[in-house]
Parts: C-alpha cells; sequence; structure tokens
C-alpha cells in the first residue's frame, strides 16, 4: 500500500513559476514509477508527466514538455512537478499517481495507477 500526498499548489498569476510535491510513504514506494496528472473543470483526467522508479525515464504530454519538468528524490520519497510560465489553461487539479512497473515505458492511461493522492488545486489567474 502506498500513499500519496501532494502539496505546492495555489493561486498563482500568470507567467509565474510553480513547483509542486508528491509525498509518498508506505510499502517500497521507491519501487513504483510515479506520474502526475491533473483535470481541469469539465474535462477529464489527463496525464501530464511521469517518471520511472529510478528516475532515469521520464515521459511529459506533448502539451507539457516545453513547460513542465518531473523528477523525484528516493530518498526523500518524493515526486515533484516544476511548472514554468503557468498559464490560466493550466487551472486544475493536479494528481499524484503510483503503480509498479516491470516496463520500460512510462505508462500515460490512469487506469494503469493503482494509487492516487487527493490532489492539490491550482489556479491561474490572467
Amino acid at each position: 500500500q502506498v500513499q500519496l500526498v501532494e502539496s505546492g499548489g495555489g493561486l498563482v498569476q500568470a507567467g509565474d513559476s510553480l513547483r509542486l510535491s508528491c509525498a509518498a510513504s508506505g510499502r517500497a514506494s521507491h519501487t513504483y514509477d510515479m506520474a502526475w496528472f491533473r483535470q481541469a473543470p469539465g474535462k477529464e483526467r489527463e496525464f501530464v508527466a511521469g517518471i520511472s522508479s529510478g528516475g532515469g525515464l521520464t515521459k511529459s504530454a506533448d502539451s507539457a514538455k516545453a513547460r513542465f519538468t518531473i523528477s523525484r528524490d528516493n530518498a526523500m520519497n518524493t515526486v515533484n512537478l516544476q511548472i514554468a510560465s503557468l498559464k490560466p489553461e493550466d487551472t486544475a487539479t493536479y494528481y499524484c499517481a503510483a503503480h509498479f512497473s516491470v516496463g520500460m515505458t512510462i505508462d500515460v492511461h490512469e487506469r494503469a495507477y493503482d494509487y492516487w493522492g487527493k490532489g492539490t488545486q491550482v489556479t491561474v489567474s490572467s
């Protein structure tokens, strides 16, 4: 069982940067692939970025590649999402997710992830 708690969200202005963090706890959480998803009002939840258990492999959604950077610190059991040049369309609830993976790629489908945090709200004003 893995518990995930997100933090770092808030109300920011367009153009600001923000770092979201996800604290993982539980059994061997460092062996899990981790990812960030987001859900904007009235929209489906979408993949933003993911990172392998060892941190050597990352994947970002095409819309996120330029401004979103995912990283992890297994010693601290945290996964971070750095967002640069925030836009109003980045307004969403951001979720951290985890799953044990034996694959060689980062899964972008939410159904693949077994554990989820409750989310942190990011609101970007124009």
